[in-house]
């Protein structure tokens, strides 16, 4: 704890970065692409970005942009290099922190790792405007963790049963015990405006009777083939089909996490984010 401290008061004079979770509860919804496209629309807008890869067990952010890793988030919490060493840069200028494929290990890790983990982001001298964290699938701990130590979650949910139960599932959690009561939500792979209008409406009317949250729908982004194509190039949409209509949506998307507001009391600063993990 003295170490983590001191991380903390060494980062007092940093300056406020806006941190966004992209979640979603169930997988294959679109999550890490909507994490990858925001992130690189945003870096393309000129914001130094940050994404880490918190799925710590099935990493594939370094995979979906065909970028090679030498060391990874199990190098940091072996002690063998430092959060700053691992850090690889990605399109548009966007810094990445990747984490490891197939431990599990990394899934279950103990609060002694746990600690260092939130160490290593104390500690961290790379500096940006905003952190987008991709957590995994599904509800475990360590998703929570990240979830609610963020200023803005950002919920990708698509028009199946199963995904709108999933995204229910997690705002329920999150606002039962972990108290938050705010989420942004991004309707993907939908066929029109209308489409994601519904989607939003249909779990608007879960919320509304069965929840005491807010929920605001920022994006809408359609289907579109040339989501495939990019992700067959190892590259995002925003970058490799700038001008479809995904793309578009991403970009505008971009354009609204850069005006999100952020508090100027503490939770403005990194070390909320930290603290906010420090408390699980």
């Amino acid at each position: 704890m003295i170490d983590q401290a001191s991380g903390l008061r060494k980062m007092q004079d940093l300056q406020q970065v806006k941190v966004v979770a992209v979640s979603g509860g169930k997988g294959g919804v679109g999550k890490t692409n909507t994490a990858l496209n925001t992130a690189i629309a945003l870096g393309q807008q000129g914001k130094r970005v940050l994404v880490l890869d918190a799925d710590l067990g099935l990493a594939n952010v370094d995979v979906m942009l065909g970028l090679r890793v030498k060391r990874n988030l199990s190098h940091v919490l072996s002690g063998e290099c430092e959060l700053d060493d691992i850090i690889i840069e990605g399109p548009a200028g966007i810094n990445i922190i990747p984490a490891t494929s197939g431990s599990q290990s990394m899934v279950d890790l103990t609060p002694s790792e746990h600690a260092g983990l939130i160490r290593a982001f104390s500690e961290m001298q790379a500096q940006f405007d905003v952190l987008i964290i991709d957590t995994a699938a599904g509800i475990s701990d360590m998703v929570l963790s990240f979830t609610r130590a963020a200023q803005d979650v950002m919920l990708v949910v698509c028009d199946e049963p199963t995904s709108i139960t999933d995204c229910y599932a997690l705002m329920k959690l999150l606002s039962r015990d972990h108290g938050v009561f705010k989420f942004k939500v991004v309707a993907n792979m939908v066929r029109s405006p209308k489409e994601g209008q519904q989607l939003f409406a249909k779990l608007t009317k879960v919320t509304d009777r069965f929840l005491d949250v807010a929920i605001e729908l920022v994006a809408v982004i359609p289907f579109d083939e040339n989501m495939r194509k990019s992700v067959r190039k190892q590259q995002v949409i925003v970058e490799a089909y700038p001008q479809s209509p995904a793309a578009l949506a991403y970009i505008d998307l971009a354009k609204k996490v850069s005006q999100w507001p952020i508090p100027k009391q503490a939770s403005g600063h990194l070390e909320f984010f930290i603290e906010q993990l420090l408390a699980n």
